[in-house]
């Protein structure tokens, strides 16, 4: 006769219990519960169980803390967590503790079933080793169970190098979510370092990604180190790596293929010493599929994708997101404020075609420009009012679909009811003038700051607010 696995349950919720062992019973599994750290640990030193479920808050000790003396004393025995504090550092202490799995709650119990299958069945490697940083500053905000997902891919990934794509619409947090992949995992101590394939010149892409020796081309008057060489022991992260030049892409295939690299105009090859991760606001399927990126090195860099959902789908986080961002504009001298319930609604029903960067810089603006200290709903209406209507259109659809729309109704259904010659300026100036315009407005007229985030060099940015006729905002720099 086969025994059953005997599934050990410490949670001080009664009803968890219960929900818990009705489910795992019936899926076949022998169940204890119990409502306190200390009973569980008096089991587990019996040799009683095959696989621990515990909560993080109990009674009489913290589940987290319970974990290392657990492994230290039946290593192989397999600990799930579960807890209501559903933050990435939830899940990342968990995992550093020598969790096998987090679930937050609510679960689903065919998650849960699952989980425990998989646990038993997993063969046991070696236990992570503890880390006693204590409290660190939390890198991503959100319960919803988008983000909880993400949460559980960043633990998930802690041990490894393995590449990571991460897509998502512009303003998601893409650079958040690659910073907290190093901060947690096994280069933590190693540089980070970011570039920008959409910001930087396409003749210069290859020097800037590995660097140039002295003379290798007009103007290189010293050596200098690319972002490889700086990211050494470290992260290299490659923002927007859909807008890559096909000629670099070539030569970042070869570097991962090969693991090491020379810099332009150099023989000696250096060794790659380097985790990846990528990011891009682009469908890259649709460009490999286009012609526009290598599909080699597409499946290269998306070992481990993550997809990270717009505010629009995870409108629950905005009360979370906007009291965090209240806090940093206090912490920077900024009046501390606070919203009221219809105010934060308000927010809660608006679409976010900016994402959580919009957010941000919303809450920023009302921290700066408004007396009261209890912002209402008619400053948020007010605030929102002033969006462009061609920002607020974009959230049924792509730019592109966008663009696509306006660029098909100028031309009739006749064949000679054409557009006017010239079209092909008259749509970048359409384009180009509120961009600039928007931008220089987000800042305030620094024109440093914008051209930064433009991609632009601060002459070219002169050049165009000239050409297209933009009123400079005064104050900026």
């Amino acid at each position: 006769m086969t025994v059953s696995p005997t599934i050990l349950v410490a949670d001080d919720d009664a009803a968890i219990r219960t929900v818990l062992d009705q489910a795992l019973s019936r899926a076949g599994f022998e169940v204890r519960t119990a409502a306190n750290a200390a009973t569980l640990w008096e089991w587990v030193t019996a040799g009683d169980g095959d696989l621990v479920i515990t909560d993080v808050i109990m009674p009489d000790e913290n589940g987290l803390d319970l974990i290392p003396r657990i492994k230290k004393i039946r290593p192989n025995l397999r600990i799930v967590v579960m807890s209501a504090q559903t933050t990435m550092m939830t899940a990342v202490k968990a995992t550093e503790q020598g969790a096998f799995e987090y679930l937050p709650k609510p679960f689903d119990l065919d998650n849960v079933i699952s989980v425990v299958r998989r646990g038993l069945e997993t063969p046991t490697g070696e236990g992570r080793t503890v880390n006693d940083n204590g409290e660190e500053a939390l890198p991503l905000i959100g319960r919803s169970p988008a983000m909880q997902e993400i949460y559980r891919t960043v633990a998930r990934l802690m041990g490894t190098d393995l590449s990571v794509m991460i897509q998502g619409e512009s303003g998601t947090g893409k650079e958040l979510v690659a910073r907290a992949l190093h901060d947690y995992g096994k280069r933590k101590t190693g540089p980070f370092v970011a570039i920008n394939m959409a910001a930087i010149p396409r003749e210069l892409i290859e020097s800037e990604l590995f660097g140039h020796e002295k003379g290798a081309f007009t103007g290189a008057t010293q050596r200098s180190t690319g972002r490889f060489e700086q990211a050494k022991g470290g992260t290299l992260f490659l923002d927007e790596i859909g807008d890559m030049p096909a000629d670099a892409q070539t030569r970042l295939l070869r570097v991962l293929q090969e693991g090491e690299y020379t810099t332009v105009g150099g023989r000696a090859p250096i060794r790659a010493d380097v985790r990846i991760i990528a990011a891009t606001h682009h469908d890259l399927k649709q460009l490999v599929r286009q012609g526009q990126f290598r599909e080699d090195l597409f499946f290269r860099l998306n070992v481990v994708p993550i997809t990270l959902p717009p505010l629009r789908e995870r409108t629950g986080d905005i009360p979370e997101l906007v009291r965090h961002f209240l806090a940093l504009a206090a912490g920077e001298g900024l009046p501390w404020k606070s919203l009221d319930g219809a105010a934060m609604k308000r927010l809660q029903a608006y679409h976010w075609p900016g994402n959580v960067r919009e957010l941000e810089n919303l809450v920023r603006r009302l921290a700066a420009l408004y007396s009261e200290e209890t912002i209402g709903a008619n400053v948020i209406d007010a605030e929102l009012a002033d969006i462009p209507k061609a920002a607020v259109e974009l959230h049924a659809g792509s730019f592109s679909q966008a663009v696509e729309s306006h660029i098909e109704s100028l031309f009739g259904s006749a064949p000679d009811d054409l557009p006017l010659p010239g079209l092909y300026d008259r749509i970048l100036r359409e384009v180009e003038r509120p961009l600039v315009q928007l931008t220089l407005r987000a800042t305030r007229g620094n024109q440093i700051k914008a051209s930064e985030i433009l991609g632009l060099n601060r002459n070219t940015l002169r050049k165009k607010i000239r050409e297209l006729d933009i009123p400079v905002i005064k104050g900026g720099k």
